[in-house]
């Protein structure tokens, strides 16, 4: 049985290449005349989708048109529809198309018009992808009534390489080996080998030997894996590569090596959307994405409890995802939805689980309409509730009903903002909104404002989100800055361990970029809790130490305490460490609890790089008890130690039998 054919011309496309294309259909059978057909580009009308053309064809560029040849060009009529974000374009034939004849559908200029500097070629998606499918749907009646559609094909490939991305471990032990990754991309991101053939890339890091430099050829796939890379000297790294033919070099972001007895450091999103894959309807894309094409170490969906946004048939196929892709030393996933209750009372926040199969709590179940209620019905450890965008007017979280066993972090930055403190307190990326509208800030969701209350909690980072609350921010006048990113030490690279680490405050925030820091007090780690009862010589300093290594160069690290800046480093360099003794008398400084609990102190470091990349971490925080509330321990004096035996004589000379003996004898005397 005959079959129509369907295919494009041209057959590839390069990301983002400007081109004028066809789409050639020719039917297996003869199609009458009134028969209607649909074209579905598949275009979200996102600036990385493919370019919605117009469908003026007195335009003569950038249109949309079909053509049944000798001259018989038909003009497209948009039609909406609720399943697509862009337009769907609908052709009636005027005249009956025989079997055989082909029926083109072009994008760019019109055929013969004049074209200067390209005003009428159509930009092809800037994504990369085998298979891209474009629908045709058929409607012989023309009342409407289409069937199965027929299919054209194109591979999107890689554009000329732009940039090479080096992916690596952010901590390592000396003299233990690690792997990395090296990516050839283009300016979109995508995996590419489409440079010169001479192109020949040359790898180095700090204290490598010269003779030891490594040569690289760019791989067909795109990327390639170096295996068995070490450092013998602990310190800050940055595996370095050069084009010698541009005489570019690509860093990759700071390694910080460890003399021994390193802890790990692992990336991702808890709450979090890809621009490229929708997270709710194609979240097997959307994990693959993270994990191979921007190597997060874990991700959890986050997609709103509400059923018209995430129905059980959803909610089942990302939880199933979620077990699916979970793996441990490779990539970890948390299932978990975001949760809008009332604001300044409970606020915005994402509730993510420790194990799978967990129902979607939703608020129109009596049982699961107040965060009491889901707090009654969980362990603290089954559940981590996350408060987000809590400076938001309107969405904000004051943190008056804040509960200290289920809220353990508080996302402190994402893409639409910091809520760290307000603008007048030097917020450089504060909520707001430029024609007044959409969320502005609201000092009473100010996490600093919080830490002043003695509420204790770590920092995480939340990505670009455009669901639910933030549905309407992204084609509005809201301030839009980078995709946030957090970072857990654990010991291990497990759900659990991640968990686990997220639950003692073992994290830190960024802006976007893989920023490593260490902040410890008298020993402690970020996230972690004192007092001068079981550290007594707090009381007169705290002995602050740590590390930072920017992507960039840093221009501060600044030490706050109790919400102000006490020090200021400006390093002038891509990495420092420091040490900071405070030596202001803890009873001056501390704040009063107001709760019946001891006065306190907290501390916690803020970066900066010269681009204005931001991370924060995790604070610390110190209780003042007083040396007259501290309980003595009892001393027990030390007993008198008893002398060791003196070692038996050994007698050279010979003797009568009957000394020795008598001799024995006295030794056993002694004994007794």
């Amino acid at each position: 049985m005959r079959r129509s054919i369907c295919y494009c011309e041209p057959a590839n496309a390069v990301a983002g290449e400007l081109n004028v294309w066809n789409f050639i259909y020719t039917p297996s059978t003869n199609l009458p005349k009134g028969t209607k057909l649909k074209f579905d580009l598949q275009s979200k009308g996102r600036d990385i989708d493919w370019q919605i053309p117009s469908i003026n064809v007195k335009k003569n560029d950038g249109i949309i048109y079909a053509n049944m040849g000798k001259n018989k060009y038909l003009q497209a009529t948009e039609v909406d529809s609720p399943d697509n974000f862009g337009p769907l374009y609908e052709f009636v034939l005027p005249i009956a198309l025989e079997a055989g004849s082909p029926f083109t559908i072009s994008l760019g200029t019109k055929e013969g018009a004049v074209n200067q500097v390209y005003p009428g070629l159509v930009r092809a998606q800037t994504v990369s992808q085998r298979r891209r499918p474009f629908f045709l749907y058929i409607d012989t009646s023309g009342k409407g009534r289409y069937g199965d559609p027929e299919v054209f094909s194109m591979d999107i490939r890689g554009a000329e390489l732009f940039n090479i991305r080096i992916l690596t471990p952010s901590f390592v032990a000396k003299n233990k080996r690690f792997d990395v990754v090296v990516r050839f991309e283009d300016q979109y991101g995508n995996l590419t080998n489409n440079a010169p053939e001479d192109t020949l890339i040359e790898l180095s890091h700090e204290h490598l030997r010269e003779n030891l430099k490594w040569k690289l050829f760019v791989p067909e796939t795109g990327f390639i894996a170096l295996p068995n890379l070490y450092f013998n000297e602990e310190g800050i790294y940055t595996i370095q590569l050069l084009n010698t033919g541009t005489k570019q070099i690509f860093r990759s972001a700071p390694i910080k090596c460890f003399n021994e007895g390193n802890p790990h450091l692992f990336w991702g999103l808890l709450h979090g959307e890809s621009e490229r894959y929708d997270a709710t309807d194609n979240i097997e894309s959307c994990l693959r994405h993270f994990r191979d094409d921007r190597a997060f170490n874990f991700y959890g969906t986050s997609p709103f409890e509400s059923q018209e946004e995430t129905s059980n048939e959803i909610w089942k196929v990302i939880s199933q995802n979620v077990a699916e892709f979970d793996e441990d030393d490779r990539f970890t996933n948390f299932l978990g939805f975001q949760w809008a209750g009332e604001a300044k009372s409970e606020g915005l926040r994402h509730i993510i689980y420790t194990k799978d199969a967990k129902p979607i709590l939703r608020q129109k179940d009596i049982k699961y309409n107040s965060l009491k209620k889901i707090y009654k019905s969980f362990s603290p450890k089954e559940i981590i509730s996350i408060p987000s965008f809590t400076m938001a007017k309107g969405v904000e979280f004051n943190f008056d009903n804040f509960d200290p066993d289920f809220e353990r972090v508080v996302e402190i930055y994402n893409a639409w903002g910091s809520s760290e403190t307000t603008k007048k307190e030097d917020n450089t990326r504060p909520i707001a909104n430029k024609d007044g509208n959409g969320y502005q800030e609201t000092i009473d969701g100010a996490i600093q404002n919080a830490l002043q209350k003695n509420l204790r909690f770590g920092f995480v980072a939340g990505g670009f989100d455009d669901r639910g609350t933030y549905s309407d921010l992204f084609d509005s006048d809201q301030e839009q800055y980078s995709a946030g990113l957090t970072a857990i030490i654990a010991p291990t690279h497990s759900r659990e361990a991640l968990a686990e680490a997220i639950y003692e405050r073992s994290c830190y925030a960024t802006t976007g970029e893989r920023i490593i820091l260490g902040l410890n007090l008298a020993g402690l780690p970020m996230g972690k809790q004192t007092s001068t009862a079981e550290k007594q010589g707090l009381a007169v300093n705290r002995h602050i130490a740590g590390y930072a290594a920017g992507t960039t160069k840093l221009k501060k690290v600044e030490i706050i305490r109790n919400g102000k800046v006490i020090k200021t480093f400006e390093p002038d360099d891509y990495s420092m460490n420091f040490t900071y003794d405070d030596l202001t008398p803890l009873d001056k400084v501390c704040i009063d609890a107001k709760d019946k609990k001891p006065p306190f102190v907290y501390y916690y470091i803020r970066v900066t790089q010269e681009d204005g990349h931001m991370a924060w971490s995790s604070p610390i925080w110190v209780d003042f008890i007083p040396a007259s509330a501290i309980p003595k321990t009892i001393v027990k004096k030390p007993t008198a130690p008893v002398k060791p035996l003196p070692p038996k004589k050994i007698i050279e000379d010979e003797f009568e039998e009957e000394e020795e003996e008598e001799e024995e004898e006295d030794f056993d005397d002694f004994d007794e």
